[in-house]
Parts: structure tokens; sequence; C-alpha cells
């Protein structure tokens, strides 16, 4: 006998949302009843149900049972961007530039943001990235080498930081966040545009259990948008 997954009893469950069976508001019959119905376990059906619930489409309440939301949630979803790929995948012909690198002492206010003592040095690093040879996006990173010693020996010249960190570090928490600041000398000059330009800028700092991991901003060209999934 085949083993019921969870993502079938997710469809299932979504599907009768769907087509109105259960309506807005409308509670769905208790996990054991489910794990009859669907002929799994009832942890089965809880995985489902809390999918359900982390993409808005249920709101479920201890000891009230789940219910259809009235107003479902619609969530951006946002992936870390591996550059190369984003451009790659525009048809461009990618190639980066690393700017600076070097191992010092954090400034006070990235120090705080890093959580380390003041006697910890940290890695920094520029680096530029380039579509047909054109300035596409401007990175300064922070990255923790007392959480990660393995970035000290990376060959920045064959991959970014921005891939070798997405690619061979996990993290349990991010924050991102994104304005439009006035481009100064030193961004003017990697992007090639005017002193005081509108710029794009996502900020991000990732997280591994309770170590800081990198702490970036990416500072993209004139025009770019950024898309998501909702």
């Amino acid at each position: 006998m085949a083993v019921v997954s969870h993502r079938f009893v997710k469809g299932a469950i979504l599907g009768r949302i769907q087509s109105g069976e259960w309506g807005l508001g409308d509670l769905i019959p208790a996990e054991t009843d489910l794990a009859v119905h669907y002929g799994c376990a009832r942890a089965t059906v809880n995985r489902a149900l809390r999918e359900l619930a982390e993409e808005g489409l249920v709101l479920r309440k201890r000891k009230g049972g789940t219910r259809v939301r009235q107003m479902p949630v619609r969530q951006a979803k946002l992936a870390i961007p591996v550059i190369r790929e984003q451009i790659e995948s525009a048809g461009a012909v990618y190639r980066h530039h690393t700017i600076t690198r070097e191992v010092r002492v954090p400034d006070e206010v990235s120090r705080k943001k890093l959580n380390l003592r003041e006697d910890i040095s940290a890695a920094y690093i520029e680096t530029l990235h380039l579509a047909d040879n054109a300035p596409y996006a401007f990175e300064r990173r922070w990255v923790n080498v007392d959480a990660i010693p393995d970035f000290l020996n990376v060959d920045l010249a064959a991959v970014s930081a921005n891939e070798w960190l997405v690619r061979s570090v996990p993290f349990s928490l991010g924050s991102l966040s994104f304005c439009a600041i006035k481009a100064d000398a030193l961004i003017a000059k990697s992007l090639g545009c005017a002193v005081d330009a509108a710029i794009f800028s996502m900020n991000r700092t990732t997280w591994l259990d309770d170590r800081l991991i990198t702490d970036m901003e990416l500072l993209f060209r004139e025009g770019y948008i950024l898309q998501s999934v909702l």
C-alpha cells in the first residue's frame, strides 16, 4: 500500500477549499477525521495544515480547530538571488570584479550589527557585478569569519562572495529591507550613474542559529526592477 504524503493531503484540502466545499470562515474537519478520510497518520495531516497556514490560506487556533481564512493572506516569495544567474537568465554575459577584500575590525555600527566583540575581525568585501561588461550591481558585505572560517580561503576571482555564500552556507533566519538612496561618489563611479541619482538598495542579514553569517548591501544600476511571486 502506497504511503500517503503530506503533499497529497495538502493538495486535496486545497482542492476542497478552491471548489467551495469549504467556504471562507468554514471550520475544517478535525485532524483525526481527516487522517481517517485520507488513510494517513495524523502527523501527515498536521504538516499539511501547517503549510497551508504558513501560506496564509487557513487559520489554526489551539482548541479552536482550523478554519479557511476569511481573507487569505498573499505572501511575496523572495529567493536569495545568485546574481550571476539573474544576469545569465536575461541573456547577458556575467562577470564580477572584487574591488576590496580585507580582514579588519569593523566600525562600531557594523560591529553591532555583526554582534562581535570589539577585538574580533571580520571580512569586508566590495564587488562589482557586470552584465555584458556594463555595471549591474555594486555589493558591499561583511562576513563573520569567526562563524565561517572557510571563507578566508575562497578564491573570489573564480566565484563571487554572493554565489559562494548562497551555495555553501545555510542560514536559519534572515532579514531584508529595501529603499531608494542617492548615489554617493563611489557608487556613482561604480555603477556609471550621476552623483545623487536614485539607486535601488537591498540590505540583507542572515543568521545561522545565534550567529550572524553576513550583512550585505546590494546597490543596483538605474532602471533595476525587483520582481517577486505572490
